[in-house]
């Protein structure tokens, strides 16, 4: 009988090696991806001859074969859910956060575009955003990330403050009336209030959310990056939004990589696998790269004293590896519009 179920049995756990996801990811270098292609401006300068490129890494869910197979090779970029994934944030959370997060980054790169260019725009409240609902809490079941609240007990004035304000009125035990946004529809939720772990001594509704914008403009921005997530190509879109707005080449013939979260204010913000992303850039054959030049809080170094800015990280990268790639430390968008203005055309 054993003989019979051998030849299935030792199938079957092969299978498992080869295909059963882990709760582990492995961080692989992404692509080059020239920026033209994916976002377009209405009645945009052409002819350019150069081009603007965003960054990515390649992110996977680990099989026992390929866990053990970076587990010996490149144990650095094999990591814990919990070390990509909030707590508490199952894989579907976790997405939506970082689709969130590169609209949030397209929105931001906008704005400041328009802000360096001259151009009319503005900004409209959407309500609150669901990043993630806490499990066993009042809003489990009636809730989901990806959900926008536009009403709190009739009132469309939504905002992080009024929320919060409104909620500090109220007992465990009272109901509120949300006017939920979910895939195009509006529903009505009813939650009763209740306490949380996080916060025992207040009643809450067990979300985490943010102010949700939208950004209109006399001239429409679109973006073609349904299968990019989190905020890292925010200094290249608003690179890329500039040089289709102005008449300048702002390239000069040059082929450019970059990556960096863009904030409201034109800040360069830290990103996520600076190393891989220098590897991706060299890949690319650009001609030169630009990278965050974060300050870290001396509270964080206090306890991580070997962490260094994304832009030391990719030139420890690149010395390390040998590659040939000059890398460009930026701090804001000016330090990256300054460095382009001083450039020669490329001969």
């Amino acid at each position: 009988m054993m003989k019979k179920w051998r030849g299935p049995l030792l199938l079957l756990a092969i299978l498992l090696f080869l295909f059963y996801p882990l709760d582990y990811y492995i961080s692989k270098p992404g692509g080059a991806y020239e920026l033209s292609p994916i976002v377009q401006v209405e009645n945009q300068d052409s002819g350019d001859e150069g081009e603007l490129r965003l960054l990515t890494i390649a992110l996977s869910k680990a099989t026992p074969a390929t866990y053990l197979y970076q587990r010996l090779k490149d144990p650095e970029h094999l990591m814990e859910a919990n070390q990509i994934r909030r707590e508490d944030e199952d894989d579907e959370a976790y997405e939506v956060r970082q689709l969130k997060l590169m609209s949030n980054s397209q929105l931001n790169a906008i704005k400041v575009a328009y802000e360096k260019t001259g151009e009319p725009y503005e900004l409209i409240n959407n309500g609150l955003f669901i990043y993630s609902v806490v499990k066993g809490s009042p809003a489990d079941g009636k809730l989901r990330p990806g959900d926008r609240i536009v009403a709190i007990n009739g009132n469309g004035d939504v905002s992080e403050a009024t929320l919060q304000e409104f909620i500090l009125t109220k007992e465990v035990g009272d109901t509120i009336d949300l006017t939920v946004q979910r895939d195009g529809e509006t529903r009505e939720e009813q939650i009763t209030l209740g306490s949380i772990e996080e916060i025992p001594d207040r009643p809450a509704v067990g979300i985490s959310y943010q102010q949700d914008q939208q950004i209109t403009t006399e001239r429409d921005v679109s973006f073609e990056s349904e299968e990019i997530g989190g905020p890292s190509a925010g200094l290249m879109f608003t690179l890329e939004i500039m040089n289709q707005l102005l008449e300048e080449d702002m390239t000069k013939g040059y082929k450019i990589a970059g990556t960096g979260e863009i904030l409201e204010d034109g800040k360069v913000g830290r990103i996520g696998g600076i190393d891989l992303k220098v590897v991706a850039a060299s890949d690319a054959n650009v001609d030169f790269m630009f990278a965050p030049d974060d300050t870290i809080d001396p509270e964080i170094l206090k306890q991580n004293p070997d962490l260094v800015s994304n832009y030391q990280l990719a030139v420890d990268t690149k010395e390390k590896l040998g590659l040939d790639l000059d890398i460009i430390p930026v701090k804001t968008i000016d330090d990256a519009l300054d460095y382009l203005e001083k450039l020669p055309p490329k001969s």
